[in-house]
């Protein structure tokens, strides 16, 4: 499914237009889920955080037990490479990806064979939210499972019906996304992003503890408010403690920094800290262009 209509595909060795089949019927991705993936963003001339994205499918494939075939060094060329293909100005989604093949006969199919990974890097221009885009968040009765349940260390494709159904139902209430209970019932994140929440001046995230992806972005935000000199805690978050918070703020690649605006019936304004976040994630992004 692309997003966009602009659509560039590297697959085979080489760049292809548009949303090109990567995947054959009886491949073990197709059948049994072996897919992952990461995303990275390339807006007004940067890509921040490239290589740590790139670096993350590494990872997510070893951790679904497929071969890794590429180095990150290798991919951050061909990125650089597909992205002249678009307007300088234009903001592109970057999604580099694996999948299974070949299956391993030793565990009756199941597991995928490390001898052959698939590979893409599909490149969609989709714009930047706005400054002003927010959101608002209800409780979910799906939560985020354990390692133990899921590859939860892996940006994994067969995670997400799970996180779709959180959203579905949010939105059938009425809301933008899910605020996500762990096994444990304590906050996670949302459907889709990261979580930060601010009370009296001080700012509060669910500590990262293996049930959700502590992301690339929220790292970015954590190290550019510590290195402001803001009191910034990893910690255990209730429910209770988001209806208390002053302001509320999602972390993800695909905008950054989202205002909530709204958890059930608490009412949030958009207030210093959140935009404080947002302007220095531009901020280190364009020191780093």
């Amino acid at each position: 499914m692309a997003v966009s209509k602009t659509v560039k595909t590297y697959f085979n060795g080489t760049w292809h237009d548009g949303d090109v089949p990567v995947m054959r019927a009886a491949d073990h991705g197709s059948w049994l889920g072996t897919t992952v993936f990461d995303g990275a963003r390339c807006f007004e001339g940067m890509t921040p955080d490239l290589e740590p994205h790139l670096a993350r499918v590494n990872r997510s494939a070893e951790a679904l037990m497929m071969r890794a075939t590429m180095a990150v060094e290798d991919m951050l060329e061909i990125t650089r490479e597909g992205l002249k293909m678009f307007a300088p100005d234009e903001a592109v989604y970057i999604r580099p990806m694996y999948w299974g093949i070949d299956a391993n006969m030793e565990t009756s199919a199941i597991a995928p064979s490390r001898e052959e990974t698939g590979f893409a890097i599909c490149l969609e221009a989709i714009p930047m939210a706005t400054s002003d885009a927010s959101t608002t968040l209800t409780r979910t009765r799906f939560r985020r499972p354990v390692l133990e349940d899921a590859v939860v260390n892996a940006k994994a494709g067969c995670l997400y019906p799970n996180n779709a159904r959180m959203l579905v139902e949010a939105r059938s209430k009425g809301f933008g996304n899910a605020l996500v209970a762990d096994a444990m019932g304590n906050v996670a994140e949302t459907a889709t992003a990261n979580v930060f929440m601010v009370k009296d001046g001080e700012v509060f995230t669910p500590i990262a503890n293996g049930t959700f992806l502590a992301g690339i972005t929220r790292a970015r935000h954590l190290k550019n408010m510590r290195d402001d000199g803001m009191a910034v805690h990893e910690t255990v978050l209730s429910f209770e403690d988001f209806a208390a918070a002053d302001e509320v703020f999602l972390s993800g690649n695909m905008a950054k920094v989202t205002p909530v605006t709204a958890f059930d019936d608490r009412q949030y304004q958009v207030g210093p800290v959140t935009r404080r976040a947002r302007e220095m994630y531009w901020d280190w992004a364009l020191s780093e262009k």
